[in-house]
């Protein structure tokens, strides 16, 4: 059964893999278009650069009236997002529109990023260190980025064992 939401997504995907954005990528997960994978790579000038950070994106009937569920899989320290990594972004929330695609989310959250907004930490450790302790905040940013490409190693040595 095709719904509008799966229409959308369908266009969505279409659309971003066509013009895909630079840093970020997303595609419906095997056998449901409702849930997507999606990696972001850390933006240029960031504590976060060279990082490939991991999202799912859960989508419900109601798409694109209403946002769809975003969180980090990767680990992640940032101002902006929870322990659990969901993500504090206002498109995601109240200002949410139904002319946000896959690919504006995923530019959003890479933007947020760059421009965290400490005032409104979801993360209260990393908006304090973001404001009164760049440095410490930097290194423990570039703790997950390395993270994020051990991550990366394990699942390769993992596709590459034989299967019995």
């Amino acid at each position: 059964m095709t719904t509008p939401a799966r229409r959308r997504l369908m266009r969505d995907f279409k659309r971003l893999q066509e013009d895909p954005p630079a840093g970020v990528s997303g595609a419906p997960s095997d056998n449901n278009i409702m849930l997507w994978n999606a990696v972001i790579f850390g933006p240029h000038d960031t504590p976060f650069e060279d990082g490939t950070f991991k999202l799912t994106i859960e989508f419900t009937e109601e798409y694109p009236n209403k946002p769809p569920s975003v969180r980090f899989i990767s680990k992640m320290f940032h101002p902006n997002v929870y322990a659990d990594g969901s993500i504090c972004l206002d498109i995601l929330q109240n200002r949410w529109s139904p002319t946000y695609d896959v690919s504006a989310i995923l530019t959003s959250i890479q933007s947020l990023l760059h421009d965290p907004n400490p005032n409104s930490p979801a993360n209260s450790e990393a908006g304090q260190l973001y404001r009164v302790n760049r440095r410490e905040y930097d290194k423990k940013v570039a703790a997950i980025v390395q993270e994020s490409w051990e991550d990366d190693d394990v699942e390769e040595v993992d596709s590459e064992k034989p299967t019995l």
